[in-house]
C-alpha cells in the first residue's frame, strides 16, 4: 500500500481500480509464477495506460485491448528467437532466474521482472535498451524501480525530459 500511495502522490489518483483477481490467476498459472504485489497493485489500480507518453503500463484483464498476457507471451517469442536472446542477461520466461518481460517504452526500452531464484528472494527489474545490446540490472522492486521512475532518476528509462512538471498518464488508446 504504501508504494500505491506515493505513486497515487506522483502520478495522480487511479481511475481503473480493479478487484477482481481472475486475471491475475490466469496469467499467472499460465507463466507458471506469481507477480510481485507491488506490480500487481499499481497495475490495478491504473490499468492499461501510457505514462509520460512514453512508459505502456499493461493490466492481466483479457477484455482489454493492451492485454498484459499477451504482450508477454508475444515477447518472451521475440526474446527467445536465436539472435534476440543474447541480448539479454538470461533466458525470456516465467521460471526461476527468468525475464518476464512486462513494459515497453517508447523511448526504445523494454522493461522485465526478473522472477527471483528462491521464492524467498526479491524481485528485480532489468531493462533491456532496443537500440543497443546493452541492459541493466536494478537491484530494485518493481515498486521502487517505478517510483525512482516517476521521479525522474535515471533507471535505464529517463522521464524528466517528458515530463518536467510532474508524471502523467493516459489510458492506452
Amino acid at each position: 500500500m504504501e508504494t500505491l500511495a506515493e505513486t497515487t502522490t506522483l502520478l495522480g489518483e487511479p481511475r481503473f481500480i480493479w478487484s477482481d483477481p481472475a486475471p491475475w490467476i490466469e496469467v499467472e498459472q499460465e507463466f507458471g509464477t506469481e507477480f510481485p504485489a507491488d506490480f500487481r497493485e499499481i497495475v490495478d489500480a491504473y490499468g492499461s495506460i501510457v505514462i509520460n507518453d512514453q512508459l505502456e503500463l499493461r493490466h492481466p484483464a483479457s477484455h482489454l485491448l493492451h492485454d498484459l498476457g499477451r504482450f508477454i507471451r508475444e515477447n518472451i517469442e521475440f526474446w527467445r528467437e536465436e539472435d534476440m536472446a543474447e541480448y539479454l542477461p538470461s533466458r525470456a520466461g516465467g521460471g526461476p532466474g527468468e525475464l518476464l518481460p512486462i513494459m515497453t517504452a517508447t523511448t526504445g526500452e523494454m522493461v522485465f521482472l526478473q522472477v527471483p531464484d528462491e521464492p524467498s528472494s526479491p524481485w528485480r527489474v532489468v531493462v533491456q535498451e532496443m537500440d543497443s545490446p546493452g541492459w541493466d540490472l536494478h537491484e530494485m522492486t518493481f515498486g521502487d524501480w517505478f517510483l525512482a521512475y516517476l521521479r525522474g532518476e535515471d533507471v535505464t528509462v529517463c522521464s524528466h525530459n517528458l515530463a518536467p512538471d510532474r508524471p502523467f498518464y493516459e489510458p492506452l488508446p
